[in-house]
C-alpha cells in the first residue's frame, strides 16, 4: 500500500562498502529505477532520524546490517514543478563482514556487489550512482557526531548533526 507522503519526501541511501571496497547495489523491480542498479533507498518514516532510516531501509532491501560512518551527500529536486522530493546519501559500512546479502522480492530483482570503477562503466547503473561512483566519497563525508544536542528547550527526543570534524 502505497502511503500519501505530501508534497514533501524525504529519502535516505546508502553507499554501503565492504573490505573490498565494493559497493552493495540494487535493482529495483519499480519506478524509474526498474532495471538499474542503484543504491538501497527508500523514505524515512515518522519518529525516525535519517540515520535509523537508512539503517532500517538497507536491513529491508537487503537483508543487511550496517552502520553509518558519515553522510557524504543530499539529493534535491521538484517533481513535475510540485513535489520536493529530498534524499540524505550516507556512506556506511557492515557490521558482519561474513553477513550474506538476500534481495527483498517484492521491491528488489537483484542485489550484487561493485567497484566503483565497475559501476562507472556498466549502461545499467543508475545516473545518481554513475555519478557518486566517480568521486572518492571519503573525502567528501560528513561525520556523526553524538555528543551534540541543541537543548532541552526544544523537546527533541532524537537528535543527528552531520558535519566536518
Amino acid at each position: 500500500m502505497k502511503k500519501d507522503r505530501g508534497n514533501v519526501w524525504l529519502g535516505v541511501g546508502a553507499i554501503v562498502e565492504n573490505a573490498n571496497g565494493e559497493w552493495l547495489v540494487v535493482k529495483k523491480t519499480y519506478s524509474g529505477l526498474k532495471g538499474f542498479w542503484s543504491i538501497p533507498a527508500g523514505f524515512v518514516q515518522e519518529g525516525e532520524t535519517i540515520d535509523r532510516a537508512v539503517v532500517r531501509e538497507v536491513k529491508e532491501e537487503t537483508a543487511i546490517d550496517i552502520r553509518v560512518k558519515g553522510m557524504v551527500g543530499f539529493r534535491s529536486g521538484v517533481i513535475r514543478g510540485t513535489i520536493s522530493d529530498n534524499m540524505a546519501i550516507f556512506h556506511t559500512a557492515m557490521i558482519d563482514p561474513t553477513q550474506q546479502y538476500l534481495a527483498q522480492e517484492k521491491e528488489i530483482a537483484e542485489v550484487a556487489w561493485f567497484l566503483p570503477q565497475q559501476l562507472v562503466k556498466d549502461p545499467l547503473t543508475s545516473l545518481l550512482l554513475r555519478e557518486m561512483a566517480a568521486h572518492r566519497i571519503e573525502q567528501h563525508a560528513l561525520a556523526q557526531i553524538d555528543d551534540f544536542s541543541p537543548g532541552d528547550q526544544f523537546g527533541y527526543t532524537s537528535y543527528k548533526l552531520f558535519m566536518n570534524r
